[in-house]
């Protein structure tokens, strides 16, 4: 298995627009998406798919992760960019997703929010929001 390459929120931002196919794939969980925000696709017609990689509360791996992306219409060919706050989830979504045959498998490096501040405070530094990119409230 190759592995699970990184690539930067903006790299995605540009494979996403640039490749009617490529799915970015965002493995938070439900109360990460209310209250944090999610990355907003809709000037490329697009809309991100909402699968957690883990369950909230208890945050046991969602089972049914696999199951889930064939159900949002992913198959072989499907070019996968997975998210989380800070890229260690969406890794291990990757994996999982190659692993379940789903061989072109991407993570967003940093994340939505990437790593704290100096004060303890994300989406500043690097990721998704930090770098600017489109995002909303649900």
């Amino acid at each position: 298995m190759p592995g699970v390459p990184d690539v930067s929120p903006r790299a995605t931002f540009q494979a996403l627009a640039e490749d009617p196919d490529a799915v970015l794939v965002d493995v938070r969980t439900d109360a990460e998406w209310n209250f944090v925000g999610v990355p907003d696709l809709s000037e490329f017609g697009k809309q991100v798919v909402l699968i957690p990689w883990q369950v909230y509360p208890t945050m046991q791996v969602n089972g049914a992760f696999a199951e889930h992306l064939r159900r949002a219409g992913a198959s072989a060919t499907s070019k996968l960019y997975f998210i989380c706050r800070s890229g260690a989830r969406s890794l291990a979504a990757g994996q999982a997703a190659q692993a379940a045959g789903f061989p072109h498998a991407f993570n967003v490096a940093d994340g939505f929010e990437g790593p704290v501040d100096a004060e303890g405070h994300r989406g500043s530094v690097a990721g998704w929001k930090a770098d600017g990119l489109p995002w909303r409230q649900r």
